[in-house]
């Protein structure tokens, strides 16, 4: 007969049972993901064999050298280089699961759920508060005027430019400063409420106020959207960004944690462009 005396008892048996594995973040789907994206411009090759995914409700940095394709890259996320006729795109790009470059995609709707902020500010020739209703207004978003009214203040207010010109919103996006124009763009792009921002150096035509209200409109975006930001500024990227993505001549050289590709890059030419040696 056995000696069931020695067997261990269902508490003991729980306690030495190995606890449940915690789903590591790279596990998690991305919002978006790019696989061997290749981008001509005529005969001349911009972009090589890309796969980035980017994950959700977190800033990605692309980072590298002039001229490597990071703008380039993008622009390939919701289809702007649909508008350069010598502009070739192959590959793969998904948005939740959905290739964009379907041919039954509206592009215009993607371009909704993915909006840009472009390098210089560019409010439209109109009040404060047609820049921001535009959108919707086109989109149907909203059902009247006063619905429409509190999508405007809403975006404003997320937009942390509100309180500046609420008393102001007849009067000319264009006559607002560089910054607060930056920031009138993009209340403009979430406006038709995106799920991916992607921001092309926003920056860097601000003054150094101005950045820092920038920087931190984006670290309390990335709570309700996806962000894509490039940067030349290696202090911004590591500032607003949780990952990095860095490129050079066309290709994606590494990728990953923001603290990790700035304290130890796997990739010299990551450690050269960091450390000021090119670029």
């Amino acid at each position: 007969m056995n000696d069931i005396s020695h067997s261990p008892s269902a508490a003991q048996a729980t306690a030495t049972k190995a606890p449940p594995e915690v789903p590591q973040e790279s596990a998690a789907v991305p919002k978006m993901r790019a696989e061997k994206v290749c981008v001509h411009y005529a005969d001349k090759q911009a972009l090589f064999d890309v796969d980035l995914d980017v994950p959700e409700n977190q800033v990605i940095s692309l980072i590298g050298p002039s001229g490597c394709g990071k703008s380039t890259f993008l622009r390939c996320l919701n289809r702007m280089n649909d508008t350069i006729d010598i502009a070739r795109v192959s590959g793969h790009i998904t948005l939740d699961g959905e290739n964009i470059y379907d041919k039954s995609l509206d592009v215009v709707e993607l371009r909704a759920r993915v909006g840009m902020v472009f390098q210089k500010p560019n409010p439209f020739p109109k009040s404060i508060y047609e820049n921001v209703a535009y959108g919707p207004r086109i989109h149907g978003l909203a059902s009247g005027k006063r619905e429409l009214e509190e999508i405007v203040a809403t975006s404003l207010q997320r937009a942390g430019l509100f309180n500046e010109v609420k008393d102001r919103l007849d009067e000319p996006g264009t006559g607002l400063s560089g910054g607060q124009q930056q920031r009138l763009c993009i209340a403009r792009a979430i406006a038709v409420n995106p799920e991916v921002i992607l921001m092309d150096e926003p920056c860097s035509a601000l003054d150094p106020i101005a950045t820092a209200k920038v920087e931190e409109l984006i670290d309390e975006l990335r709570e309700n959207y996806t962000i894509v930001i490039v940067t030349h500024s290696m202090q911004q990227a590591a500032r607003v960004s949780q990952r990095t993505a860095m490129f050079h001549l066309g290709y994606l050289v590494e990728e990953g944690p923001t603290d990790m590709m700035f304290t130890n890059p796997t990739d010299k030419r990551t450690q050269d462009y960091i450390t000021g040696r090119f670029g």
